[in-house]
C-alpha cells in the first residue's frame, strides 16, 4: 500500500518523527557535558593539582559514557521487548477472537468521533488491509516497531557523551595553572549554548528557551560541586 501523501507545507515539515534520536542525542551530550564539567569543578576546587583534575574527568568521561551506553541498551532492548510480547499477545487475540477485535476497532474509532456506521466500515477495511498492524497501531499505540537497534542507540548515546566531555577536558588539559575552574566554565558554557542552540533548530522549537533552560540546569550543576569540592577541601585541608 502506497503510504505517501502530498505535505501541504513542504517548507515548514513535521519534526516529530526527529524526537527519539533527538532526544537520545542532546541527552547524551548534555549529560557528558554537565556531569563531566561539574565534576571537573568539583575536584579542582577541592584539590586544584591539574593531573588530579585531569585523571579524574578521563576517568568520568570512560566511565560515563559506558554508564549512558550500557542505559540505553537495556532501556532499547526492553522496549523491543514489550513490543514484541505486544504483537505476540495481539496475534493470539486475532486467531482466537477475530469478532470481538473487530468490534474492539469498531469501538476504538467510535470513541474518536465517528458515527457508529463509519465506525464499523473504518475497522473492517483496516482489519482487510492488516489486522494485526492496524490494532498494534490503534489499540496498542505501537506505530514504529522494532525502530531503534540497541546496539545503535548504546553506541550513538556513549559516543554523544565522550564527544560532548571531551569539551571541558580539553579546557582542563589546555589550561593555565590555577585558572582550570574559569577555563572549564567558559569551554561548558559555550558548549552548552551550542548544544542548547543546535537541538531547538533540528527539532524546530524556538532557540532561547532551549538556550536558557541548557545553561540554567548546567551552571546549577557546576554550583552545586564547586561548594561541594570546596567544602570537602576546606575540611580536609
Amino acid at each position: 500500500m502506497d503510504k505517501t501523501f502530498a505535505a501541504t507545507h513542504p517548507d515548514d515539515p513535521h519534526r516529530v518523527g526527529r524526537s527519539h534520536w533527538l532526544r537520545a542525542a542532546v541527552l547524551g551530550a548534555t549529560d557528558g557535558i554537565v556531569s563531566i564539567s561539574a565534576l571537573l569543578i568539583g575536584v579542582a576546587a577541592a584539590v586544584p593539582t591539574a593531573e588530579l583534575v585531569l585523571t579524574t574527568g578521563i576517568a568520568g568521561l570512560l566511565a560515563g559514557a559506558m554508564s549512558i551506553a550500557a542505559s540505553e541498551y537495556i532501556s532499547v532492548s526492553s522496549q523491543a521487548d514489550i513490543e514484541r510480547a505486544e504483537i505476540k499477545r495481539e496475534k493470539r487475540a486475532l486467531q482466537q477472537n477475530p469478532e470481538g477485535e473487530l468490534a474492539e476497532m469498531a469501538a476504538i474509532w467510535r470513541d474518536r468521533g465517528l458515527s457508529l456506521e463509519t465506525a464499523q466500515k473504518v475497522a473492517v477495511e483496516l482489519t482487510q488491509s492488516g489486522a494485526l498492524e492496524a490494532h498494534l497501531r490503534d489499540e496498542v499505540g505501537l506505530i514504529d516497531l522494532h525502530s531503534a537497534s540497541p546496539k545503535r542507540a548504546a553506541f550513538a548515546s556513549g559516543s554523544a557523551f565522550a564527544s560532548a566531555a571531551a569539551f571541558p577536558l580539553a579546557a582542563t588539559a589546555f589550561a593555565p595553572a590555577g585558572l582550570i575552574i574559569p577555563a572549564v566554565l567558559i569551554a561548558t558554557f559555550m558548549a552548552l549554548i551550542v548544544l542548547g542552540g543546535i537541538g531547538a533548530t533540528v527539532g524546530g522549537t524556538p532557540v532561547v528557551p532551549a538556550v536558557l533552560r541548557t545553561f540554567i540546569w548546567g551552571a546549577m550543576a557546576m554550583i552545586v560541586t564547586f561548594l561541594a569540592g570546596s567544602f570537602v577541601g576546606g575540611y580536609v585541608g
